[in-house]
This record gives C-alpha cells, sequence and structure tokens, in this order.
C-alpha cells in the first residue's frame, strides 16, 4: 500500500512540473521559470506531505535545537618594536685622569721650608700616545718652587696606560694651608687634564704646621765651688819639715753656697786638713791654711783638695771640685 502511494506521488509532481511550463507567459526567462516551478512544486510538495502525514498518522517529535553561542576570542594587539639607538662619543686625544697620590696625599703635614717630591699617578684617558714632549704644566695656586714644566716620560705611556710623575717642592716658611695646581701639555701646545673634559687639574695640597712651642726651662741659680789653686812653703821641703798648706776655694756660680767642708789629702788617701766653711757668696772664696809634717820622703807625693766633699751643695757643675798636684819631699 506504502509503495502504491509513494509511486503516485511522484507521478503528481512530474505532472505538475510539466504543466507549470507549459504555462509559463512568453515575457519569463528561464531562471524566473525556474524559480516559480521550484516554489509551486514546493508548495506542492509540502501541501502533500501534510497531507500524507496525517494520513500516516503521528511523527517523532524532533528534540528541542539550542542555538549555537560564538565564544569571541580576545587576540593580542601588537605594537611596533622600539630599538635603541646608540651614539657613539669620540674620546678626545689629549685627556688623563687621576689613578692615585703616590707620595704626600692631601693634607700631609710638611715643616716649613722643608723640600719634598710629590709624585702623582695618572692614566692616560685620551686616544693619543704621550710621549717625552708632554710635559708637567704648573697652572695655579702656591708654585712652592715647582719648575714652569717637568718632563712627564722619557718614554711613551699609549692610551689606558699609567704613568708616575713626580716634581720637587719647597714648603713655604709661613704656617698654613697650601695647593699647586697642575695639568699637562701636549707637544703642539695643547693644556689638558683630568676628569671627563680633560681641563680639570689636579694639585697637591700641604699643611706647614706652627712650629711647636719649646718651654723654657727655667734656670734656677746654683753655686759652683771649686779649688783654684794648692800652695805649699816650703815648695820643695824635707822629710820632717813642717809645711804650710794654703787652699783657695772659689765659688764661680750666681748663686751663695751654704754650709761645705774643704778637705785637703798630703798622699794619696791620707787626710792632712779639713776645714768646714758656713758659706759662700757667688764670686766669692776663700784661702784655708794648715801646716802638714811629712813623716817620710817621696819625690812624687800626690796631694790633692775637695771642695765641698761631702757632696751637700747642689752645684751647677759637679765636675770640677777636685784638684791634684804633686809634692816633692826629699829625704
Amino acid at each position: 500500500m506504502n509503495k502504491t502511494k509513494y509511486l503516485l506521488l511522484t507521478l503528481f509532481i512530474t505532472t505538475a512540473i510539466l504543466l507549470g511550463a507549459c504555462n509559463l507567459p512568453q515575457g519569463t526567462s528561464a531562471e524566473d521559470a525556474d524559480a516559480t516551478t521550484i516554489a509551486e512544486t514546493s508548495v506542492a510538495v509540502f501541501t502533500h506531505a501534510a497531507e500524507t502525514a496525517v494520513a500516516l498518522g503521528p511523527t517523532a517529535t524532533p528534540p528541542d535545537l539550542v542555538p549555537a553561542t560564538a565564544t569571541i576570542v580576545p587576540t593580542n594587539t601588537l605594537f611596533p618594536t622600539q630599538v635603541a639607538t646608540y651614539t657613539a662619543t669620540p674620546i678626545p686625544c689629549n685627556r688623563a685622569s687621576f689613578v692615585k697620590d703616590v707620595s704626600y696625599p692631601d693634607n700631609t703635614n710638611v715643616d716649613a721650608s722643608a723640600t719634598f717630591t710629590k709624585t702623582w699617578r695618572l692614566k692616560n684617558n685620551g686616544s693619543c700616545t704621550w710621549t717625552s714632549g708632554y710635559v708637567l704644566l704648573f697652572d695655579s695656586g702656591d708654585q712652592m718652587g715647582a719648575p714652569a714644566t717637568a718632563t712627564v716620560t722619557s718614554g711613551t705611556v699609549a692610551p689606558g696606560a699609567t704613568v708616575d710623575i713626580s716634581v720637587d717642592l719647597t714648603a713655604p716658611a709661613s704656617p698654613g694651608t697650601y695647593q699647586g695646581n697642575f695639568k699637562l701639555r701636549s707637544p703642539d701646545n695643547i693644556v689638558f687634564g683630568i676628569n671627563a673634559d680633560g681641563q680639570g687639574p689636579f694639585w697637591v695640597k700641604i699643611i706647614v704646621p706652627a712650629p711647636t712651642a719649646v718651654p723654657t726651662e727655667t734656670t734656677v741659680p746654683k753655686p759652683d765651688l771649686y779649688i783654684t789653686q794648692i800652695v805649699y812653703n816650703p815648695a820643695a821641703p824635707h822629710m820632717g819639715d813642717s809645711v804650710e798648706v794654703k787652699v783657695s776655694v772659689y765659688n764661680g756660680g750666681d748663686a751663695a753656697a751654704g754650709a761645705f767642708t774643704v778637705e785637703w789629702y798630703a798622699a794619696g788617701p791620707t787626710l792632712g786638713c779639713s776645714w768646714p766653711v758656713a758659706s759662700l757668696v757667688k764670686t766669692g772664696g776663700y784661702v784655708l791654711t794648715c801646716n802638714y809634717t811629712y813623716a817620710g820622703w817621696n819625690h812624687n807625693y800626690e796631694t790633692k783638695a775637695i771642695a765641698d766633699s761631702a757632696g751637700v751643695i747642689t752645684e751647677s757643675d759637679e765636675t770640677n771640685n777636685t784638684k791634684i798636684q804633686a809634692l816633692d819631699v826629699s829625704p
């Protein structure tokens, strides 16, 4: 039965197409005719299909269709890349940089009028080699006896190399702080120095201290006792003679002496006479007298007299208190 219905439906559609083609108006184009035919056919088919569906019974209800939602994916926005540019700075031909003070760093104390040798270590920070024609040049400040120019090197100093430069100086005579500034000069009379621009000076800076006050020693007036002469009478005695002995003591100091004792020794350790002296004014003296008899004889007796024999007087000179004198005593 279903097969028969299908055949009848096909036959109906074919007949409808043929009839429609025969009824097309003359002014209608083939494209419009096809569109009209298709439209009418579609209506016929859908109508018949609807009728057939009613005749055939209910069909399954299609499930609800969920409309698809488009997901927007963010994209990265690309910006142009910035490229750093580098501009090369030309290195000047003549330029130096300070490395260190080899001697006499800043604020070193130097005695007044003292001579000293200042040495700097510099680096050739330019693009030209220093030769023996380059000189150290006094620029400004305190010259301190520096020559107008001095040799930088007897050889060469390549760019990037260092050199020690020395100059002999003399500290000023007056106390104070002194600074002398120096630069370099090329053989073609280009004056240059240190720092990025090659124009800064390098310097020597010293301090001449004030002289230290030497405390004045306070001189305390003191006596100075000594024996000026020994006289014997007779001058050449014989054994058994009574000899008159005269001893002269003198105070050559600048202060009076208090009580002291004078002793005379007849021979070696043999004490002959002793005199107590109560006092003695400065630049004053006494003649002390005694008699002595020699019991023996000797052509070379060693006699001596001592001022302040006990050492009780503090004197300006403690080495001149004793006088020795030979005496010939015959048999």
